[in-house]
């Protein structure tokens, strides 16, 4: 058994990297807005994979527990999970292609960005394109949006998947 090396004390670095907040965020990292750009590859037919997106009843098969409104085009509709709800308004609506909402991210609703679902035939399947943003990150908490998105977004295309292709509910 080896000895235990000896404790140093912690750098001035570590210390400010374990708070978080009272460490700022350096120009070279906040560079031009970013966006969440995710792909994935399914077996359902183009008009399936959108009606996953724009029916509130299918929606709610995969993503939210219950939707208030009715996700069209125009409209504000509020997603609800048992710990928080989320507004979106519909901005475009291409029946098979494209499906486009604007949502706030800020606990305030100060700050929103648009989603962007875009749907093309591949195979005898589609292809499923997000897009989110932009996502300015020199506005205070915009950052932890953006990384909130950036796995909320994986974990919910992961969810949209196994119902669309298996008709599994992950969430249960």
């Amino acid at each position: 058994m080896s000895p235990a090396a000896p404790k140093r004390p912690a750098s001035a670095t570590a210390k400010k990297r374990a708070a978080p907040d009272a460490v700022p965020v350096p120009e070279s990292v906040l560079g031009e807005p970013r966006f969440v750009r995710l792909q994935l590859r399914t077996s359902a037919s183009p008009e399936r994979v959108y009606a996953a997106w724009s029916d509130p009843e299918r929606l709610r098969r995969w993503f939210p527990e219950e939707i208030q409104g009715s996700l069209a085009v125009g409209t504000r509709s509020t997603l609800e999970w048992p710990h928080k709800s989320v507004w979106w308004e519909v901005d475009e609506a291409l029946p098979g292609r494209r499906f486009v909402f604007r949502r706030p991210w800020l606990a305030d609703d100060s700050y929103t960005t648009r989603v962007t679902i875009t749907i093309e035939p591949e195979g005898y399947g589609a292809r499923l394109h997000l897009e989110d943003g932009p996502f300015d990150l020199h506005v205070p908490g915009v950052l932890d949006a953006w990384a909130e998105a950036s796995a909320g977004w994986g974990e919910a295309l992961a969810s949209f998947k196994a119902f669309i292709d298996n008709s599994v509910d992950l969430r249960r």
